[in-house]
């Protein structure tokens, strides 16, 4: 079969691996959007959106580690019920008519690769989003500097008066100590100017050349990381996951066997321990259920407040009531294509505003002009009120 979609074996669908790499980016911008509106209220917040890459960071961190620690996956695979596996190459000379898959035969991850996993999915991402923010700061300083000009330039050599009393040396020396740093970082900031859309290219091109290769099964590596790990991502059995489960309550019972002091200092550390365990098993599920809470409360006030805050729609009124023809005025034709002055087919056809009934523009310039009212309905009328009709053709 060419392209996998459904359920079966332990290879994951593209569409797992897709929703499983995209996951922390849309965790973070959920609670990027949360803070910032939780920042509107307690002002304090905005110390942690100042350092948001910093604080994702860290809470990837921790959530990466125990997650690979616990069950050897990644925090978004471990909700998909994927695991990692490390890949090895079995060299089965005698034995020619082995099949692709029997190839490679799958085990439990090492400490480096462990550790190698949480570079790959926290350290190189964290630096990614960096150089990605100091590109776009040495771009838009680019382009201001191609309209405005380098406004730094004149302050790079300052000329330093000498007090007499040795201030101007050694605050000269702290100058040109700053003046150096500033060009140093200046430099350092546009050579990422300039290999830094080749390096993302390129990497975005191996990411896109990984993907389709595994889509089209021609590959079990779905990224660069991965491959250059050596580690496959397979779906957990029901065995693998109560294995896991026995492992994680023996590794735990043990550190609570190696708890030392007295008994109130063991009570204490145990419950500190209880709570972390608990606090980490549920990160991944309780993250997602309140950020899909607070975004479910906020559309519910939000919506409220729109109802409340919105303008009452009334029905709209009744057109009003069509003048009625006078007894002493002039009565219309049969044809309403005719004039009622001139009872011939109107020509420049003009109407006036307050009775609404169209005439030949001269006809009815001349009358308005001389009687000052409609020929139809007597109201009274003036030359400003008759208006020209065009028709499209």
């Amino acid at each position: 079969m060419l392209f996998q979609v459904g359920g079966q074996g332990t290879r994951p669908t593209f569409f797992e691996m897709v929703a499983a790499q995209q996951l922390p980016a849309s965790l973070r911008a959920a609670l990027t959007y949360s803070v910032g509106v939780l920042a509107l209220r307690r002002p304090f917040l905005h110390r942690v959106l100042d350092y948001e890459d910093e604080f994702f960071a860290f809470l990837m961190l921790v959530l990466e580690t125990h997650s690979l620690r616990t069950t050897d996956a990644s925090f978004s695979e471990s909700l998909y019920g994927l695991r990692r596996r490390a890949v090895k190459v079995k060299v089965q000379k005698e034995d020619a008519r082995l099949s692709p898959g029997e190839e490679f035969h799958h085990s439990g991850l090492e400490k480096r690769q462990k550790v190698l996993s949480v570079v790959f999915l926290v350290v190189l991402p964290y630096f990614k989003s960096k150089l990605h923010a100091i590109y776009n700061r040495e771009r838009e300083a680019r382009l201001q500097a191609t309209l405005w000009g380098d406004s730094g330039e004149r302050y790079d050599d300052a000329d330093i008066v000498d007090r007499g009393d040795g201030s101007g040396v050694s605050r000269g020396s702290f100058d040109a100590e700053a003046s150096v740093r500033t060009r140093l970082a200046k430099k350092i900031q546009k050579l990422i100017g300039a290999c830094y859309p080749w390096v993302h290219a390129s990497s975005e091109g191996f990411s896109f050349a990984y993907q389709m290769l595994y889509l089209l099964d021609a590959t079990g590596f779905y990224s660069l990381g991965l491959h250059v790990l050596g580690i496959q991502v397979c779906r957990a059995t029901g065995q693998e996951l109560m294995d896991t489960s026995s492992r994680i309550s023996k590794t735990r019972s043990r550190e609570r066997e190696r708890l030392r002091g007295p008994p109130w200092l063991k009570a204490v550390q145990g419950a500190l321990l209880s709570g972390t365990y608990t606090v980490l098993d549920y990160a991944q599920t309780g993250l997602i259920a309140a950020v899909f809470f607070f975004k479910m409360m906020e559309w519910w006030y939000q919506s409220a407040e729109e109802r409340m805050s919105a303008p009452t729609i009334y029905p709209p009124p009744p057109p009003p009531p069509s003048p009625q023809v006078a007894k002493e005025g002039i009565p219309l034709p049969s044809n309403r294509t005719l004039c009622p002055l001139c009872s011939q087919k109107r020509a420049n056809p003009s109407v006036i505003t307050v009775s609404g009934f169209v005439f030949c523009y001269a006809c009815v310039f001349k009358y308005v002009t001389q009687y000052k009212r409609c020929p139809v309905t007597l109201m009274p009328a003036n030359v400003d009120q008759i208006r020209r009709l065009f028709h499209d053709v």
